[in-house]
């Protein structure tokens, strides 16, 4: 039978009262509020109140959110029916800055036609031509750091991502075009949720500080535009991502310009959060900052490949991913209706001792030992059909900046 459309969050409560799982009665603005600025401390404290599956309510019409925190029932989530479960529809926020062409926005067989495209770009043998670029604008980011002098790491590491961003990605090297991309870049990668509401609030758009960011991407989209169109008239000898994206499908320049920019958003931050937190862990434990140099000095990836998996597990940038529902669907044991959001709460797992001993230490020897993490149970990427593409460009991008760090400061 087909599911009963659902018109209202109203009519989503008399029809689920009873299956919902669990969730704290709190108002929708006091939830949502919580959830935002504090996800990694009260997600974990409704677990332990409600169990391993909850609900919370969230902006905007009090959006009802199951969540998910044990590895089985995210696995039928990362395994269930894209067509069931869109993860598309929970990031249409995004479509004013990443475009509607981007990867994260789109469901079904567009996802599918545009993954296929991005594929050849992201293969292990392009990751492996990847690596020594992502080496060597290592090498000179950390020859210019101070000796002797404390300086803020997330700060240098952002800096950092951000190059590898222009000129592995993109593939600008024009050091002109670099000067006058950098600024730009950096007020479109620190966006605010505030700069966000001009997607809801279109009118925001006329006045400052919206009117200043859409400046800035328009001005961004008109060098990446140029660059499309140099590089169509000449791939030669070029091992960028743009370049091998050309090279491998046909794309118009709309959709090239979305994925970009969606690259650029997802990897920036994400990565250079996840070293600023590793390189704080290794210079409060010897012993691992120790492991860790012999690893760089030794060409030991697994080793280096490892701090990164932990710092990813013990302080998940991504802290849970959410899917859809289209129809009426069972999850996790409850029967739920269509217009649920389903959370997968990947950093609850992280954080739970059943799967990782000691969960608040930082031990990158778990990933290396005889008995490590079961399968399914480390996925900062997300999973199935929908696991982030660029997770084996940010592994090896986080190896070997620590290697040429761990290198020079040996």
């Amino acid at each position: 039978m087909a599911p009963t459309p659902l018109l209202g969050s109203r009519t989503l409560d008399r029809q689920t009262a009873r299956t919902l799982p669990p969730g704290p009665r709190w108002p929708t603005l006091v939830q949502s509020a919580l959830f935002a600025s504090h996800r990694k401390t009260i997600l974990p404290r409704m677990r332990e109140q409600y169990g391993d599956v909850f609900t919370i309510r969230l902006v905007p019409k009090s959006r009802v959110c199951v969540v998910l925190s044990r590895p089985d029932h995210i696995r039928e989530v990362f395994g269930g029916s894209p067509s069931v479960m869109h993860a598309g529809e929970g990031n249409t926020a995004l479509e004013p800055v990443m475009g509607s062409s981007s990867l994260l926005l789109l469901d079904d067989e567009d996802h599918v036609r545009m993954r296929r495209q991005l594929m050849p770009a992201f293969s292990g043998q392009a990751l492996r031509g990847y690596a020594e670029m992502v080496h060597e604008l290592a090498v000179a980011e950390v020859a210019g750091w101070p000796i002797g002098t404390p300086f803020e790491m997330h700060h240098r590491m952002r800096n950092l991502t951000l190059e590898i961003i222009l000129q592995v990605i993109f593939g600008v090297t024009d050091h002109d075009r670099l000067n006058t991309l950098r600024p730009l870049v950096d007020k479109i990668v620190s966006v605010s949720p505030i700069i966000m509401l001009g997607a809801f609030y279109r009118p925001l758009l006329r006045i400052p500080p919206w009117r200043t960011f859409l400046r800035a991407q328009e001005q961004i989209d008109q060098i990446l535009y140029d660059e499309i169109a140099r590089r169509r008239g000449n791939l030669t000898g070029r091992t960028d991502v743009l370049s091998r994206l050309l090279a491998a499908g046909e794309w118009t320049d709309v959709e090239l310009r979305d994925q970009l920019v969606t690259l650029l958003l997802a990897g920036h931050e994400t990565t250079a959060t996840a070293l600023a937190w590793a390189f704080h862990e290794l210079a409060r434990r010897p012993e691992d900052l120790a492991f860790g140099q012999h690893a760089a000095d030794h060409g030991a990836d697994g080793e280096l490949e490892a701090i990164v998996k932990e710092s990813l597990r013990l302080r998940p940038v991504v802290y849970q991913v959410g899917r859809r529902l289209t129809e009426t669907t069972d999850v996790a044991g409850y029967r739920l209706p269509r217009g649920t959001t389903i959370l997968a709460a990947m950093g609850l797992v992280h954080g739970d001792a059943e799967h990782f001993p000691a969960p608040a230490e930082f031990r990158p020897r778990r990933f290396l030992s005889d008995d490590p993490p079961a399968p399914g149970t480390w996925m900062p990427f997300g999973g199935g059909a929908r696991r982030c593409i660029g997770a084996g460009f940010s592994l090896m991008e986080g190896t070997e900046i620590l290697r040429a760090t761990l290198a020079a400061y040996n």
